[in-house]
């Protein structure tokens, strides 16, 4: 483990020129360092700054002959930062060559140059923030796109801390509640009802198991969800495939069955990404009267397996066929989209579907809204409550999946009357676990795992 009374320092800048570049110093003898190099234009002493404060004026680098470079320094002298230590940053011009002249001098007047991902394992270390916030900022580093920063973002800003922490919170209460009744056992005392222990045990199950299924989801990093559209041929499938892409991606005919291989593309869906796919359409064992036709029905079907979201496409011109109908009836997770609601003869049907038209756009806005909101009901997506970075997922699924089982346990010793002592010790279990997914709980090679995978200077 790295020294905490150790004053470090890192350009925290991206690599290569820049209007602005940053030299961040944390530890005990920030101000006394900066101090030995930086003065104010109007010669205010740093010892006698007590609050966070912002003063213009320039460092005197001690490589350069004496050079003065303009600088102004950004500095909080007590332990409100992001360490929770002393710290300073020193902003000057983002040239290369100065930034490494500032950092000798800084640590030619006292300071250390900072290990991989030292400032934030400074910040868990001191309860600024816990080992999945600081996950969450390697996210922040490491994102592609605007899903994953998105992401990012609600995980550092305590979207999955939030309801692990109420989660451990209540299986504390629940323990204690045991554990009274335990010290009690002679007088036959209980503190919490079978019944209720029995629905407590299993509100966190479900609890936990929902956040696990969430960790799964992140685990396919970087793989958008997949939404596929489904139909009978000719209903429609790729003019609303291209009205919901805005370009005419996929051919269109009214020839039935010209849809044979699936087409794919990337659909935004507001800070969502989800990948689109059209298919052929579906055709009766009658109507495979070649091996193209079933080849396009076997991927169909295969795209269909794999999606996260169908779209049962229905033509809103003719009635139901037997097959739409069976579709309808069989439950599966889909939403139900009415095309060419604009055609003569189009009807509504008594059905929760989406009225659409390719030609003159009707419902389509509310289709891509309410894809993005299913996929965000499932846990899919930056709009889940409970989205994860990836890194966090893989750390945190065998954790998380120990803690089910305890709790599962739990739930069936409590229905049988198996013993309060035996309960609590799974509960006990349950919460170790939980305790290693925010870092309650963690060893030294585990942070060293995680922080090493951060740039020098973050």
């Amino acid at each position: 483990m790295l020294a905490l009374t150790e004053t470090i320092a890192a350009i925290a800048t991206a690599p290569g020129g820049a209007a602005r570049g940053i030299i961040r110093i944390s530890g005990p003898d920030s101000s006394q360092i900066v101090g030995r190099l930086f003065r104010s234009r109007e010669g205010n002493p740093l010892a006698e700054i007590r609050r966070a404060t912002a003063i213009a004026g320039e460092l005197t680098l001690s490589d350069w002959a004496g050079r003065r470079a303009a600088c102004e320094l950004y500095l909080w002298p007590d332990c409100h930062s992001y360490t929770r230590q002393p710290v300073a940053e020193l902003h000057t011009i983002g040239s290369p060559p100065l930034l490494d002249a500032v950092l000798r001098s800084v640590c030619a007047a006292g300071a250390r140059v900072a290990e991989p991902g030292e400032f934030t394992l400074r910040a868990f270390l001191a309860g600024r923030i816990d080992l999945v916030q600081a996950e969450a900022v390697l996210g922040v580093i490491d994102a592609v796109d605007r899903s994953e920063l998105d992401v990012a973002l609600s995980q550092l800003a305590g979207g999955l801390t939030r309801p692990l922490a109420e989660l451990r919170d209540q299986m504390l209460n629940l323990l204690a509640d045991l554990e009274a009744g335990l010290d009690f056992v002679e007088e036959v005392i209980r503190f919490i009802a079978p019944g209720e222990l029995c629905d407590r045990l299993s509100a966190a199950a479900k609890a936990v198991e929902r956040i696990l299924e969430q960790m799964r989801t992140r685990q396919r990093s970087r793989v958008e969800p997949r939404v596929v559209l489904v139909g009978w041929p000719n209903v429609g499938k790729s003019s609303l495939f291209n009205a919901l892409l805005g370009r005419p991606a996929a051919l269109v005919s009214n020839c039935p069955g010209t849809t044979r291989d699936y087409l794919a593309a990337s659909l935004q869906l507001g800070a969502m990404t989800c990948e689109l796919i059209d298919t052929a359409g579906h055709e009766s064992e009658r109507a495979k009267v070649d091996a193209l036709s079933t080849a396009a029905q076997q991927m169909m079907n295969d795209q269909r397996r794999q999606a996260e979201l169908r779209l049962l496409c229905l033509d809103a011109t003719r009635p139901l066929n037997a097959w739409e109908q069976a579709e309808l009836s069989a439950g599966h997770p889909q939403l139900i989209v009415l095309t060419k609601c604009d055609a003569p003869g189009a009807q509504c049907r008594d059905l929760p579907a989406i009225e659409t038209s390719a030609v003159t756009g009707a419902g389509l806005d509310q289709l891509r809204e309410t894809i993005r909101r299913q996929l965000a009901a499932e846990g899919i997506g930056a709009d889940s409550p409970l989205a994860a970075v990836a890194a966090t997922a893989a750390r945190c699924h065998e954790s998380l999946r120990l803690a089910a089982e305890c709790l599962a346990r739990a739930g069936e010793m409590a229905a049988t009357a198996a013993g309060d002592e035996l309960v609590a010790a799974e509960i006990r279990a349950a919460l170790t676990e939980l305790g290693r997914v925010v870092g309650a709980v963690y060893s030294d090679d585990l942070l060293d795992r995680i922080f090493s995978r951060f740039c020098i200077g973050k």
